[in-house]
């Protein structure tokens, strides 16, 4: 039986009056014994569900090479466009409360733009906070994008924009602050990207746009295209090529100090 870690465990979560009927955001825990490092996992979605194969089996595979990984289940719509990403931002922290080393965040579509959205617009945290967890950074060590809707700006996935920032899905100041592209600076954590290149529903470009921009930074970076295979694979295992990546972000974490 894995744990459920809820994220305010004596408090409500912010922006929860946008979304009364929606569980408090929580973590599934799979944990590798005597393991110093963490993911967060983000299943994708189009930010209306979660999808369960990049869930649990992701944790899995993670937790197999001694990573532990830790399921994150955020708020959707109809959730306050904020409440995404304060979930994020609050697993990173509430993993680092937990001792680890190191933490890094990775997601899947939506949930890799949610992992865009961490790894660009974290906040450090507040030394002055009554709740010792949020005196913590939720700063990621990593970020880890997979077939990532990266920019609401350019290549968008209008279904996951709209499902995000619904009336506000025209406003460019908006449009902007959830674009990471336009957010990576030198301060932004290494990241492994990968993608398919005949990807019909998130477009390439997507993380195309993000290693230009972390190349312009010069932020690490390891980026795969794979050239065939449709959205939302999850591990791909089926697929001889694109089931690679695990091996690879595995090898890659070790590199990294996972």
């Amino acid at each position: 039986m894995h744990r459920k870690l809820l994220l305010w465990p004596n408090a409500t979560a912010p922006y929860s009056e946008f979304s009364p009927e929606q569980a408090q955001p929580s973590v599934t825990e799979f944990a590798a014994p005597g393991a110093k490092c963490a993911m967060v996992v983000c299943p994708g979605g189009g930010y209306t569900m979660k999808a369960p194969h990049e869930g649990a089996p992701v944790a899995e595979m993670l937790a197999q090479d001694g990573i532990s990984a830790y399921v994150l289940d955020y708020r959707v719509l109809p959730c306050h466009f904020e409440a995404p990403l304060s979930d994020a931002l609050r697993a990173i922290r509430l993993v680092r409360s937990l001792g680890y080393e190191k933490v890094g965040i990775m997601g899947f579509s939506a949930g890799g733009h949610l992992t865009c959205s961490a790894a660009t617009l974290y906040t450090s945290g507040d030394p002055d906070a009554d709740d010792p967890i949020e005196r913590l950074s939720a700063c990621p060590d990593v970020f880890v994008p997979c077939y990532a809707v990266v920019s609401f700006a350019a290549f968008r996935h209008q279904g996951s924009l709209d499902s995000l920032l619904r009336d506000r899905a025209e406003d460019y100041g908006f449009i902007r602050r959830f674009s990471a592209e336009l957010h990576v600076n030198g301060d932004t954590p290494p990241a492994f990207i990968w993608h398919t290149a005949n990807d019909n529903v998130v477009p390439v470009e997507q993380s195309l746009t993000l290693a230009q921009a972390l190349s312009h930074a010069m932020v690490p970076y390891e980026l795969h295209i794979f050239p065939n295979g449709p959205h939302g694979m999850g591990l791909a295992l089926e697929d001889p090529i694109v089931g690679q990546w695990p091996r690879l972000l595995c090898q890659w974490l070790h590199g990294m100090g996972f």
